[in-house]
């Protein structure tokens, strides 16, 4: 196997692919189907549905990745005791390389739901198969391996809102601009495609989509599949930030059935963030995104059904029922028997005339790796004052000529934590101008030619900018509770405990059982580790309330929650036997 010197196959090839010992093997014999693979036959296949985990009992097995053009290059060969698969068969979604049986081979199959029995189960050999299948993903997107292939310029709005949209997804994939990719021309000519209708997406599965939604992206790859109607779930997360994905990992480890919707992608904002210094245990700091994505990875371990991206538009309460439904943009609905609030909130906008024209290419709203090579080498305009976009700021300038920070008010100390401020004060290619407001966009065709801004003597400054960052605060994303009868302040935040009734429980909104957490809600601490703090404290809420919801409302939990019938597990906070065969054989 060839690799490239400094890849993570190259630094960290022993935990990748790990091999299990013949005890160790042993042990999991009771959580899986043995099954027999002539020479030639596949056990996974680019595009389908992953079976599990697949551990080779006997003979070898060949795992290939596809390049752009669709050839297999080999990534390893699988001797007895090594296992296939990464971290999509935590939910049995398509696999993302070819595994293919170079001679008979014998294996071990365990399935999505027993692979996160396991997991939880075994805690040193389930932390070193979770260590080796993140670290697979993670090659993969260092790669762009095993994902779909995005056609198109390098500076259009659509091939960076794709790109983006499967990079703050953790999704691989591979960039072909043909202005400069003979591959990228070859695929256009193949396809007859014309170059405006640029770009185009190549999925695993064949299928050409030309400048799709993220939508139909997502479900074409498989990353989001359609929702159970009659399934009735104890909890269901509307918005995956760190409120929500913390919500999520503490209701699933604790037995709750839980489903998490997100319009675009998980993280939130933090997710976006370049680099957070001052979460707690990360003396080094760590990305937004390294750090989201842990949570996800965590929650999925623990069961929790993911629909990303799904957007909720509405939630209405079941009549004579004890539920609630959201329905979804698309047509689909979910039923829950209580609802968790994290939507976050939106970027704010400045008003400035023809912003839209420039979204997207030349107008960001967050500072990832991939505006950072859009934009390096050049100046840059970013507007804001707060710790957002302090990291932004220190991010970028490792990136780019020069930063020029605009603030409206006399100076970042008031809004910007000391870390961030004294990092800025030392770097040398980072001009703060204060007092400052942006008054106009100049450019053509989505591109930015210059940027004019007004200081405090009333001068206005002209400059060559082709990108702008916004940092400038954000709105409540609370427009689709319109109808809800939840009681809102007057800034459009989700009121909660006493502010409503004082019989409220902490963090209940003005209808029982609905919640809301993060930044969404009123008079909350706009910071990472406080809205991870909500998360966790709302699922003591959570218990107390379906401790007390009514005999039969739980009773519509164990059917609705689509679990097979076999062994038995006691949820011990409301005293209610639950069917799960995957959690049962563990303790057998």
């Amino acid at each position: 196997m060839s690799v490239v010197p400094g890849s993570i196959i190259d630094t960290r090839g022993n935990q990748m692919f790990p091999v299990l010992q013949p005890d160790e093997v042993q042990r999991l014999r009771r959580l899986g189907e043995v099954r027999s693979y002539a020479a030639g036959e596949p056990l996974a296949k680019v595009g389908d549905a992953g079976h599990g985990l697949i551990i080779v009992l006997a003979g070898t097995v060949d795992i290939t990745r596809r390049d752009a053009s669709g050839t297999s290059v080999l990534i390893t060969t699988y001797q007895p005791g090594a296992f296939v698969g990464e971290i999509a068969q935590l939910s049995g979604r398509p696999a993302l390389v070819d595994a293919c049986a170079r001679t008979a081979v014998e294996a071990l199959v365990i399935r999505p739901d027993r692979l996160r029995a396991l997991l939880v189960a075994e805690a040193e050999l389930g932390e070193r198969i979770m260590r080796a299948l993140i670290l697979r993903r993670v090659g993969l997107i260092e790669s762009g391996a095993g994902g779909p292939v995005l056609v198109g310029h390098a500076g259009s709005a659509d091939v960076l809102r794709l790109a983006n949209f499967l990079s703050r997804n953790g999704h691989p994939h591979h960039r072909l601009d043909p202005d400069t990719d003979p591959e990228a021309r070859a695929l256009i000519e193949r396809f007859h495609v014309d170059l405006g209708h640029l770009p185009i997406i190549l999925c695993p599965n064949g299928s050409l989509l030309r400048n799709p939604s993220e939508d139909d992206l997502a479900r074409c790859i498989g990353l989001v599949r359609p929702i159970d109607p009659d399934r009735v779930y104890d909890v269901a997360i509307v918005g995956s930030g760190p409120a929500g994905l913390a919500a999520a990992v503490y209701a699933g480890s604790e037995g709750l059935s839980t489903l998490v919707l997100d319009c675009r992608s998980f993280g939130g904002q933090a997710g976006a963030s370049a680099r957070i210094e001052n979460y707690l245990g990360f003396p080094t700091g760590i990305s937004g995104m390294a750090l989201m994505a842990r949570a996800y990875n965590q929650a999925q371990k623990f069961g929790v059904e993911m629909a990303i991206p799904d957007e909720a538009v509405r939630l209405e309460a079941v009549p004579s029922s004890d539920c609630y439904v959201l329905q979804l943009i698309n047509g689909e609905r979910v039923t829950a028997r209580s609802v968790v609030i994290a939507s976050g909130a939106r970027y704010r906008r400045p008003d400035v005339a023809d912003l839209e024209l420039f979204e997207g290419s030349s107008v960001h709203y967050w500072a990832s790796p991939l505006e950072g090579k859009l934009c390096a080498g050049q100046e840059i305009a970013l507007i804001g004052a707060g710790n957002s976009a302090g990291q932004a700021v220190v991010f970028l300038a490792t990136q780019v000529a020069k930063v020029w920070l605009l603030v409206r008010g006399p100076g970042l100390r008031a809004s910007m934590s000391r870390y961030l401020v004294d990092r800025i004060e030392s770097l040398p290619n980072v001009e703060v101008v204060t007092h400052a407001q942006l008054t106009g966009l100049e450019g053509a065709n989505g591109m930015l030619d210059a940027v004019r801004w007004r200081t405090r003597s009333g001068e206005e400054v002209r400059r060559a900018i082709r990108h702008v960052f916004l940092f400038i605060g954000a709105t409540p994303n609370t427009d689709w509770l319109s109808g809800s009868g939840l009681a809102l302040d007057p800034k459009g935040f989700v009121m909660t405990g006493s502010d409503v009734d004082p019989d409220r429980r902490p963090l209940e909104t003005s209808r029982r059982g609905v919640f809301a957490i993060g930044d969404v809600r009123s008079k909350s601490v706009k910071r990472v580790a406080a809205a991870v703090g909500e998360g966790a404290q709302v699922v003591a809420a959570l218990h107390t309330f379906l401790a007390q919801a009514p005999a039969g409302s739980r009773e519509r939990r164990a059917i609705g929650s689509g679990r097979q019938e076999g062994d038995q597990m006691t949820i011990v906070h409301y005293q209610t036997v639950e069917h799960d065969d995957g959690w049962a054989a563990l303790s057998q």
